[in-house]
């Protein structure tokens, strides 16, 4: 099953505000869950200001890029370079601690069966460093206390931006996951999202959450901005769209996954994504309902652990459905701007590796050309990030 077309996205945020502008606390919250699952209002307007749902809504969903099958074909056709060719593996030098040397080389980006990621294309990257792993609790708290850095789900509401909404009612907070007590269909997020005041990476659930025990988890919670703060911090940066794929490859040429073309080896999950009826029942197969530590699965080609599922991971780059059809052949940045058309005046920044609450019948974004977007200023209960760093 899919997501909703977006013209029923769209029905459904046209009843959404005019049932929040029914009462002004009604607006602050019924309106708020609606508008941040549907990616509505863009930039603040995630927590009243719309968080997160780029990622949550429109991980599944992505319209078709003009000229796909003739832009496929003709790329394909090109003879721009003598096909897959990666770097000798060789690093430049000791490796910075908690980091993974990426060869770089020439590879092919992109995976049939989503319109967003085609054509499949050849870009050769600059060998590069990659965190091994997603940043964790642990390691943001480091920041937080060195810097003492707020994240955007922590700070106070502007009430200017909010005039009606009483100023009891501007609660920093943001949108976490709650399993519904039964099947429901998939085209109505609200049954699955809620928004909470409150919620942040030092409460992922809620205020009565804690991360204690969970230091080791990857840290959620985390807007396209709060992850660029800590990288600038770390001395570090967040990877390109193109960086990303290929260190999630792990030097497999067009794997349909991160270690090979089966999903499991034998009993064994390489993944922690969902198992079981998305969103009521999560059997945890993999071990785990909700994120894991860090590490809890083996790691691809190039030392990299949990590139699949666990929790979004924020790229550098803009969104463009039909970025492909363009984009540069080295090094490749990404887009000048973002366009959405489901959503065109909200920009967007992508998202990549799926996270925990991937189903194969809702969302299967595990795999390492797919794509997701968010919001810059939105966060959400799946959304983390890593780093990269260039050779000196």
């Amino acid at each position: 099953m899919t997501s909703p077309p977006a013209n029923a996205i769209d029905r459904r945020k046209r009843q959404a505000a005019r049932r929040a502008r029914s009462s002004r606390v009604a607006w602050a919250w019924g309106g708020l869950i609606a508008m941040v699952v549907f990616g509505v209002m863009g930039t603040r307007a995630w927590q009243l200001r719309q968080r997160p749902g780029a990622s949550v809504a429109s991980a599944a969903e992505q319209s078709e890029p003009k000229g796909g099958e003739k832009a496929t074909a003709e790329r394909t056709a090109e003879k721009r370079a003598p096909g897959p060719r990666l770097n000798d593996g060789a690093a430049p030098g000791p490796a910075p601690e908690g980091m993974a040397w990426v060869p770089g080389g020439w590879f092919w980006m992109g995976q049939g069966g989503y319109p967003d990621t085609l054509p499949e294309h050849l870009v050769y990257v600059d060998g590069f460093w990659a965190d091994a792993h997603e940043v964790t609790n642990a390691e943001f708290a480091k920041f937080v206390e060195a810097t003492g850095y707020k994240t955007i789900a922590e700070r106070p509401l502007d009430p200017a931006e909010f005039p009606t909404v009483p100023p009891e009612d501007l609660k920093p907070g943001s949108i976490v996951f709650k399993a519904p007590p039964g099947p429901v269909s998939l085209d109505n997020f609200l049954q699955w999202w809620t928004y909470v005041p409150g919620a942040c990476w030092k409460h992922p659930e809620g205020p009565d959450s804690t991360i204690a025990g969970r230091e080791d988890h990857p840290v959620v919670q985390i807007a396209w901005h709060d992850a660029v703060a800590y990288a600038e911090w770390a001395g570090k940066r967040l990877p390109t769209e193109a960086e990303w794929e290929l260190a999630a490859r792990g030097g497999l040429d067009r794997a349909e996954y991160c270690w090979g073309n089966e999903l499991r080896e034998g009993a064994d999950w390489r993944s922690n994504i969902w198992q079981g009826k998305f969103p009521a029942e999560n059997t945890a197969g993999d071990g785990f309902v909700g994120t894991a530590p860090v590490g809890s699965f083996p790691p691809n080609g190039y030392g990299l652990y949990d590139v699949s599922g666990n929790v979004w991971e924020w790229c550098a780059d803009w969104y463009r459905p039909d970025y492909y059809e363009r984009s540069a052949e080295k090094n490749p940045a990404g887009p000048a701007s973002s366009f959405d058309p489901q959503e065109p005046g909200i920009p967007k920044r992508v998202q990549r590796g799926g996270s925990f609450m991937c189903a194969d019948v809702y969302c299967r974004r595990y795999v390492p050309g797919a794509r997701g977007k968010g919001e810059p200023s939105s966060a959400a209960g799946h959304i983390g990030f890593r780093c990269v760093k260039s050779p000196e």
